[in-house]
């Protein structure tokens, strides 16, 4: 197993790193003083219209887009390859926008890649790639268990020429965003369907639709995440052609599997990127402080903590690694499983060695002095965020008992 990047990986990467040190590093006050300055939480700040300016002019833009869909745009990275840039990225929690590479809209532009018409492509993607729109991902319903996909009730009814759309959703990324111009929006389009898996449908439908209507901004622990947000949102006898329908009826599953996939590893390498800036932070800190006479860094619990957390950081980033470079080779259906250990594993890291790190910092480690709460935060619903830790150890735990009960070990 070689992990060693390529050259155009190294040459992007080095890249990366400078931008972040040059440009977005000595911003991040001025940016979130820009957002509690905003007469709109929910606009772009103007300093993230020069930053993404200044990186596209840069070659840094739309990152995440692997070869095969190159003709689009991006520099035809693998997901191994874009790993560690991804990681740079996740450094700082607003950064990834600045690269066009932020979610949920990388997840639903690979969406409109891989299953989009020529019309959906040009209507949708085109802007998206350009940065011009944002994105929403409508799935999460408040009346019913989401984590079971096969429990939603929003319904997709085909009348005539049209589909109707009536349900709710909520903690609906990027839907608060005055930018976001499209949801994409999964339903039941057949719910008596005796294959449940075959109930569900998407669908495109615009944020400007008559009977979309955003009912109210979600935080989570006590972060709005502006200016994407997370919404509560009622769609209400919403007409949309039905073209805007995405492969056909009863395909909805298999759009969330291509879709949350490679997105579940994007996660995952920004997580670590968070992780690994936590630690440098706590490294640094052990040796700024005194407590009984001595740095906080010679106190046996301090070294014990920061040696933990850089052992789980590698043991992640590793697995990480491997899942990428699994899904490039043999893509994400056969990479599931390591998809799930990474999907399980990387956020409770993160979240671990988030948390060593704030009681480091003492109290100052629950405020927006550092990074470091809204980082936990980013880490704690990443737990959640594209199926819950229990639906994937169920899963991989289901896949690996039918494996070896088949395929008994030897010796």
């Amino acid at each position: 197993m070689n992990f060693e990047l390529s050259p155009k990986a190294v040459k992007y990467q080095r890249q990366l790193q400078d931008f972040m040190q040059a440009h977005v590093y000595p911003v991040e006050q001025d940016y979130k003083q820009q957002l509690e300055q905003a007469s709109n939480r929910w606009s772009t700040p103007p300093l993230m219209t020069k930053l993404k300016a200044l990186a596209r002019e840069q070659g840094l833009w739309n990152l995440f887009i692997p070869e095969q869909f190159k003709t689009f745009g991006g520099v035809g990275l693998s997901n191994l390859e874009y790993a560690p840039l991804a990681e740079l990225m996740g450094r700082v929690l607003w950064a990834p926008e600045v690269f066009n590479c932020n979610a949920p809209d990388t997840g639903n532009m690979e969406v409109l890649l891989k299953y989009g018409s020529a019309k959906h492509q040009a209507r949708w993607l085109r802007p998206l790639l350009e940065g011009e729109i944002r994105s929403a991902y409508a799935m999460t319903e408040p009346q019913i268990a989401s984590s079971d996909a096969t429990n939603i009730q929003c319904s997709i009814t085909r009348e005539g020429d049209n589909y109707t759309v009536n349900g709710r959703k909520w903690f609906i990324t990027g839907a608060m965003h005055e930018n976001c111009k499209i949801f994409i929006v999964m339903g039941k389009s057949d719910p008596t369907n005796p294959n449940r898996h075959q109930q569900q449908s998407q669908i495109l439908v615009p944020a400007d639709a008559a009977g979309v209507e955003i009912i109210r901004p979600l935080s989570t622990l006590g972060y709005d995440d502006a200016p994407l947000g997370h919404a509560e949102v009622r769609f209400n006898k919403v007409k949309v052609p039905k073209e805007n329908l995405l492969l056909g009826e009863g395909r909805g599953f298999e759009i969330a599997q291509g879709r949350l996939g490679p997105g579940r590893i994007h996660h995952c390498m920004r997580l670590i990127g968070c992780a690994q800036r936590a630690l440098e932070l706590g490294c640094i800190r052990a040796n700024e402080r005194q407590t009984f006479g001595k740095l906080i860094g010679e106190h046996q619990s301090v070294r014990e903590a920061l040696a933990q957390s850089y052992t789980e950081i590698q043991q992640a980033r590793l697995l990480t690694l491997a899942t990428a470079d699994a899904i490039d080779k043999k893509g994400a259906k056969e990479a599931r499983d390591l998809i799930a250990a990474a999907k399980i594993s990387v956020p409770v890291m993160a979240q671990a060695v988030i948390d060593r790190v704030m009681q480091i910092h003492g109290a100052g480690g629950l405020s927006d002095d550092w990074f470091l709460a809204e980082a936990f935060n980013y880490a704690r619903y990443c737990r959640l965020a594209d199926g819950p830790d229990e639906v994937h150890m169920m899963s991989l735990g289901k896949q690996l008992i039918k494996r070896y009960s088949q395929e008994p070990p030897h010796g």
